[in-house]
């Protein structure tokens, strides 16, 4: 699932292809741009802005897309096969003399003027991969409200850019701590660690095509999507329950031995199963 590392990839990709070259094709499949046209415009970058993708081209323009569950953006040569999808799921195309770069079932897909960026993103917290990154900050956000749920806190992105559930599962993890904790009751010594620890996990896989927070081979995962295998460190079975803030529920899977703390309500705990599709409730975890 797209998380911050996963989007880093896209940009850097979309960035490689696109950067510097003027658009000989512009196709955006969504209503209200349907008759955009940013043919002859020269791409000025791709950048991330946590699980966000910002391509900036020339006259002060931005394409604002996110992936969320299901979308992705695919590279092509000119000439090559398109593969990402049925031709209906195909919500953005960019073309230059040589590259195309097609978005799959986008989202969210908008074009707006550079300046007016801070009104997609301006709600995010410090980005575990970008140039703001401030652990002091994004501690001190976590910490605002210190009787929210661990797994919660990291998901929402105005605390910190970049979180998924993936690595809200791993994260909670590694601190030896259930999802269900209030981040007050998480010992201050362990709270201190976790901005960098984070940025660690993102930074080690931003580079890497299988996602890994184990190093060990085989096995990537500590936790997330083990429900009901043995955990790694001590052998008892993972476990799934769903956990949100009422707007939306997310599979959330830990080991009851080596992460005591509270534990989700009995009717939260489900046997494994995959992961339902994601939905948009509310706009705190983008």
């Amino acid at each position: 699932m797209p998380e911050g590392d996963t989007v880093w990839q896209a940009a850097r990709r979309l960035h490689t292809a696109l950067a510097g070259k003027v658009l000989t094709r512009s196709d955006l499949r969504v209503p209200k741009y349907a008759t955009a046209d940013l043919t002859g415009r020269t791409v000025l970058e791709v950048t991330p802005r946590g699980k966000h993708l910002l391509t900036r081209v020339e006259g002060g323009l931005t394409l604002h897309s996110h992936l969320r569950m299901d979308g992705s953006w695919k590279v092509y040569e000119n000439g090559r096969r398109w593969s990402g999808g049925p031709s209906h799921q195909i919500r953005a195309i960019l073309g230059t003399a040589d590259r195309t770069a097609v978005g799959y079932r986008l989202p969210v897909l908008e074009l707006l003027r550079t300046t007016d960026e801070p009104r997609a993103v301006g709600h995010l917290g410090p980005d575990l991969l970008g140039p703001d990154w401030d652990p002091e900050q994004a501690l001190a956000n976590l910490l605002a409200d210190p009787a929210r749920p661990l797994g919660e806190a990291l998901l929402d992105q105005r605390n910190l850019a970049g979180i998924g559930n993936v690595y809200k599962s791993e994260l909670s993890f590694l601190l030896g701590a259930t999802p269900w904790l209030p981040l007050g009751e998480l010992p201050a010594d362990r709270a201190a660690k976790l901005p960098a620890l984070a940025k660690k996990l993102l930074e080690a896989n931003r580079d890497r095509p299988v996602r890994s927070t184990t190093g060990l081979r085989g096995q990537d995962l500590f936790v997330y999507g083990r429900a009901p295998r043995p955990c790694l460190r001590c052998r008892t079975p993972i476990r799934v329950a769903d956990q949100g803030d009422g707007s939306r529920e997310r599979p959330t899977y830990w080991c009851p031995t080596c992460q005591p703390g509270p534990a989700p309500a009995p009717g939260a705990v489900r046997a494994h199963r995959r992961s339902p599709p994601y939905s948009r409730k509310s706009p705190r975890y983008d």
